[in-house]
């Protein structure tokens, strides 16, 4: 249970290089991500400057507006829209005398919420350790004044003011523990290959309404709620398509724009799962003014992943509450849906159907009644279209699509002639 919302203030720095639009965006979305971490905004701040101050990001003059607004407002702390360098940090908490995060400590900070497994818990805690590692300078006494609070969930406070050297341990004995995860991870995607299970990756920006389409294409229960990054741990489910066929689907966690290098480093492994999928689902959320962006966004992620030449379908979710600009704009193949309607959900189960066929190839094989364990596996592991007992052969005549690289495929050719007699090998 979380404790009182804590007042904030938001401070964002519009660059020359960042139009109107977007600069309205990148701070109606650190809002949000301050919701998410419990946070109440009081206030917000911009300036437009040419480049950022390198002493206090902002303006000497901003800085003396803020001093009387953080007692007026009782305000718990003070969040940045850009990353801050050490020392901006430094003189911002000697000036301001009042905690100081930017967007990446705050998107560190809704990771250490949010994460759940022990793979997700250590990803974190890597991440915030090296980004506070060259920011330690100054900030010690600052965390020890501090009983919590946005900004300092993750690592323990007292870890936090110890030498670099333990920190440095720390994080090589996190490494040590995650290289060891991600070995598990790999012999487990490995047997996945090997059982030919067909796997299908949801992806997209955070709050797309991933987590919701999941549940209900699986019946899982994912956490889901309406806010950023709902899901961060990776989640595996078998999803049942029209005919039966059964294959799994992935859960990702959501994509963010300028997501800090240190997470992207850090659930590398876990990213890797959507690297190794056959098909992507790429959710968009059309009620969002800004879903091209968030398109875009996802896209950039995926080509650094080398994940761009998966075939892709890009569902865009929210169509009872689209945006009135809203235009679909992805290429290749499209659903308007919502994840809440059961039709919609169907149609997008057929889609991926309809796909998977285009890369299998077509069989008709007559099996003897005697090859019940090739019968199962036809049921269970291709689409099989049709099936009939032929009592006169006393053979199952059996009609579908298999993937051409599948083991089955050799037990297939014994019966080619439709028969239910083996063929000359």
């Amino acid at each position: 249970m979380l404790g009182r919302k804590e007042n904030v203030i938001l401070v964002g720095c519009q660059l020359p290089h960042i139009d109107d639009e977007r600069f309205q965006y990148s701070m109606e979305e650190l809002a949000s991500l301050t919701d998410t971490a419990n946070g109440e905004v009081k206030l917000q701040v911009t300036q437009k400057r040419e480049r950022p101050d390198n002493s206090t990001y902002i303006g000497r003059g901003k800085v003396e507006e803020l001093k009387p607004l953080i007692d007026e407002l009782e305000i718990d702390v003070i969040i940045f829209n850009s990353e801050l360098s050490p020392s901006q940090m430094r003189n911002l908490n000697n000036e301001l005398k009042v905690r100081i995060i930017d967007r990446t400590q705050l998107i560190l900070d809704i990771f250490a919420q949010r994460a759940k497994s022990r793979e997700g818990k250590l990803q974190v805690e890597l991440a915030q350790l090296e980004y506070l590692l060259p920011r330690l300078t100054g900030i010690g006494t600052e965390l020890s004044r501090l009983g919590g609070g946005i900004g300092t969930r993750g690592p323990g406070e007292t870890q936090l003011e110890t030498d670099r050297r333990h920190i440095r341990n720390r994080i090589q004995d996190i490494k040590n523990q995650l290289a060891v995860v991600v070995e598990h991870r790999n012999r487990y995607r490995q047997r996945r290959k090997r059982n030919k299970s067909f796997q299908v990756a949801l992806i997209g920006y955070t709050n797309a309404g991933k987590s919701t389409l999941f549940n209900r294409l699986t019946d899982a229960e994912s956490y889901e709620e309406d806010k950023l990054f709902a899901t961060l741990d990776p989640l595996t489910r078998r999803m049942v398509l029209p005919s039966g066929y059964k294959v799994l689907l992935i859960d990702t966690v959501g994509f963010i724009e300028d997501l800090p290098t240190t997470l992207v480093a850090a659930f590398r492994s876990t990213l890797e799962e959507v690297s190794e999928a056959d098909l992507l689902l790429h959710v968009v959320d059309s009620s969002n003014p800004d879903y091209y962006q968030h398109e875009q966004t996802v896209s950039k992620i995926m080509d650094e992943l080398h994940a761009d030449n998966i075939p892709m379908l890009t569902l865009y979710n929210k169509i009872d509450a689209k945006h009135p600009d809203f235009i679909p704009l992805a290429k290749g193949e499209v659903l308007q849906i919502s994840a809440f309607k059961e039709s919609d959900r169907f149609s997008v189960k057929r889609k991926i159907e309809e796909i998977m066929l285009k890369h299998m190839n077509e069989y008709n094989v007559g099996l003897p009644s005697s090859e019940g364990k090739t019968l199962s596996q036809l049921k269970e592991e291709t689409i099989l279209r049709e099936l009939k007992f032929n009592e006169e052969q006393e053979t199952y005549q059996c009609k579908g699509f298999i993937f051409a690289d599948h083991p089955l495929n050799g037990e297939i050719k014994k019966f080619t002639n439709g028969d239910g007699k083996r063929s000359e090998e």
